[in-house]
């Protein structure tokens, strides 16, 4: 990397982090107001006190000097500027030009709008996933079809569910048919994060659970895919036939809604 991009990207990175501490009030750290304050937000010291680093280091951080910060370093100012996880990756990408570990990120949420649209859809299934296919928000019509209120976070999964879970296969109707074109779509979203370490470890451990999965995930055969489910048993084990529209929450953190309307 080229000197100039060197010094534009510390600019960005003192421009950013002097943006979030000047967003933060004392009642938003949790710290007692203290009269009046001559600048906006909080001060240098009292982000390097939350964080818990050195309020030199700190201070040649957000300026931008040229110094090595440790990936902890950048997770104690993240926590302490309570940024989200957007914001998060790119304090990383910024600092260290790649990602943060995958620890470092929050569960997926939904905005109170999406999740009010997903209960207003109250005749129709819709549930939002992300690019793992981990489900993290849905209604009521998608919870008495799927159940995922009484199943654990881990186990909300699309992927999981079709096959490591026996119970929910032999609800599919066409599974056989079905899950390689799921599986399909499920290789191209994983071809948008190929190092992201939490969709490596969903695939290993697929891998190891189902045969199927494995033989399919190397020696694809499949060129439709499908994001959605097509037939399957409800609750009452009464067939039923959908078909499914998707739609794009949040781009930047790949968060998809798909809703299923009954045939």
């Amino acid at each position: 990397m080229s000197d100039r991009t060197l010094s534009r990207t510390r600019a960005d990175l003192s421009a950013f982090l002097t943006r979030h501490r000047k967003k933060l009030t004392p009642l938003d750290a949790g710290l007692p107001a203290t009269g009046h304050r001559r600048t906006p937000g909080l001060r240098r010291e009292e982000v390097a006190s939350l964080a818990g680093v050195g309020l030199t280091w700190y201070t040649w951080f957000e300026q931008g000097r040229d110094i090595q910060v440790s990936e902890s370093f950048l997770l104690k100012v993240a926590k302490a500027l309570k940024l989200d996880d957007a914001e998060c990756s790119h304090l990383f990408l910024l600092a260290h030009r790649r990602p943060p570990p995958p620890e470092a990120y929050q569960w997926p949420s939904v905005s109170p709008l999406i999740q009010q649209l997903l209960d207003d859809l109250s005749a129709r299934p819709a549930y939002v996933f992300n690019l793992r296919w981990d489900v993290v928000a849905w209604n009521g019509p998608a919870d008495a079809l799927f159940a995922f209120t009484g199943r654990a976070r881990s186990d909300r999964n699309i992927m999981r569910l079709i096959f490591a879970d026996p119970q929910f296969r032999q609800r599919l109707l066409h599974w056989r048919d079905e899950a390689p074109k799921l599986l399909a779509q499920f290789r191209y979203d994983l071809a948008t994060a190929p190092d992201d370490p939490a969709m490596l470890q969903l695939v290993d451990e697929l891998r190891r659970l189902s045969p199927d999965f494995r033989r399919w995930f190397d020696e694809p055969g499949v060129e439709s895919c499908a994001r959605g489910i097509e037939a399957m048993l409800d609750g009452g084990d009464a067939p039923q036939a959908f078909k499914h529209e998707v739609l794009t929450v949040d781009a930047y953190r790949h968060l998809t809604m798909v809703v299923y309307f009954r045939q």
